[in-house]
């Protein structure tokens, strides 16, 4: 068995599938009292642009308690578990860089059709305002697929 590792390069093989597949983020930040606030969210990934090289996307709606929690603690903490083996996972430690509206509706139809098969993120709304979190990672952990054999056992 493959042994668990630390590094901090969210672009490696292993990694990235977490994001190409319909994997939930569990994204945690920091309340204003110093409680954890976690969310399960749909999670995004940046590669081939250079500057913006590895960079987790979150899109959320402006005002939404992690939006207001980043804004104030840019801290973050992500957990991401594999569809196909629960026994495999990533977890990120970073740091909210960036936030922007720019593209954020689009975003989140492209989001939609990953997570849903839908042509058009379905809660769109005139009195909602999207934004994306741009995080960039500061520590990776990440624990290969194992137990595979008792997986396929039905």
């Amino acid at each position: 068995m493959e042994k668990e590792k630390n590094n901090n390069n969210v672009l490696t093989e292993p990694i990235v599938k977490f994001f190409k597949g319909k994997n939930f983020g569990f994204l945690g930040t920091v309340n204003k009292d110093g409680s954890p606030q976690v969310t399960p969210t749909w999670i995004d990934l940046i590669e081939n642009e250079n500057d913006h090289d590895g960079l987790i996307l979150v899109n959320t709606a402006i005002e939404r308690v992690k939006q207001k929690n980043v804004s104030r603690d840019p801290r973050v903490s992500i957990s991401i578990v594999d569809e196909s083996n629960p026994y495999s996972m990533v977890t990120i430690k970073g740091r909210v860089v960036e936030q922007t509206t720019e593209g954020a509706d689009a975003h989140i139809d492209n989001l939609a059709k990953r997570y849903l098969d839908a042509e058009r993120y379905p809660a769109h709304s005139p009195t909602v305002n999207r934004i994306i979190l741009k995080i960039k990672p500061e520590k990776i952990f990440y624990l290969p697929p194992r137990y595979t054999e008792y997986l396929q056992k039905k």
